[in-house]
């Protein structure tokens, strides 16, 4: 038998990769800044109802459902046509004004970087969170609307999250109660002590922090063991 004769093996199949983590994310206060849209939107709201709505006040306190805040300026009898008026104000008064919280973009491509999935998860109108991510060119894998605190579970269950990053203990609460690990920020009304004393496993001070976190975490999966924190993770 020649040379040519000599069949040639086939070539070794590609070895697998891992695929990455699938990270949900808060929008109001974690991915955007979304105050002066929503101030705005308020004062708008005030004007033509002629209530007296303190929205300075009202974007101090940003994450729990519309439908919460609207009962503290109006009966209840009233909330589901207030709220109904409060979005379709919403996009002429409070896409343009909103701006992405430093490290957000970051934080998307880092999870993109590693192979994983990007999943948005916020209390906000579905259709209003679509329009703020679109604007600013954010662009999730996927996005849930309508879900808060405990009720966030369900997508970060049914999305098979790893990890869920929001600036509220109620973020905190839906990402134990997905049993994914909850990263908080510092960005939005809660601060640092009170989403550590709510149970989040990490807290950062903004997203600029979220890549390291991430690649320390992914190293963590990959041996097997417990991811871990960033060195001083909790403490101001």
């Amino acid at each position: 038998m020649t040379g040519m004769d000599t069949p040639v093996p086939p070539p070794a199949p590609a070895p697998r990769t891992r695929p990455g983590p699938t990270v949900g994310f808060d929008l109001d206060m974690t991915l955007i800044d979304s105050r002066p849209g929503i101030h705005a939107t308020w004062r708008r709201l005030a004007a033509e109802t002629g209530v007296r709505i303190d929205a300075d006040l009202v974007v101090t306190r940003l994450g729990p459902p519309l439908a919460q805040e609207l009962a503290y300026w109006f009966p209840e009898e009233e909330i589901p046509a207030m709220a109904a008026r409060y979005r379709a104000l919403y996009p002429d008064h409070a896409i343009a004004p909103t701006t992405a919280l430093p490290g957000a973009r970051e934080a998307l491509d880092a999870v993109r970087a590693a192979g994983g999935r990007t999943l948005v998860v916020t209390a906000k109108h579905r259709p209003s969170a679509a329009l703020h991510l679109d604007h600013l060119g954010l662009a999730p894998d996927v996005l849930v609307g309508e879900l808060w605190a405990e009720g966030k579970a369900e997508a970060l269950t049914a999305h098979g999250a790893a990890a869920y990053v929001g600036d509220h203990v109620g973020d905190v609460r839906g990402a134990r109660t997905a049993g994914a690990r909850s990263v908080a920020v510092a960005t939005g009304p809660c601060p640092e002590a009170e989403l550590a004393a709510a149970g989040a496993d990490v807290v950062l001070p903004d997203l600029t922090a979220f890549p390291a976190w991430l690649a320390a975490f992914t190293r963590g999966e990959a041996t097997g063991g417990r991811p871990p924190r960033p060195s001083g993770a909790g403490r101001r």
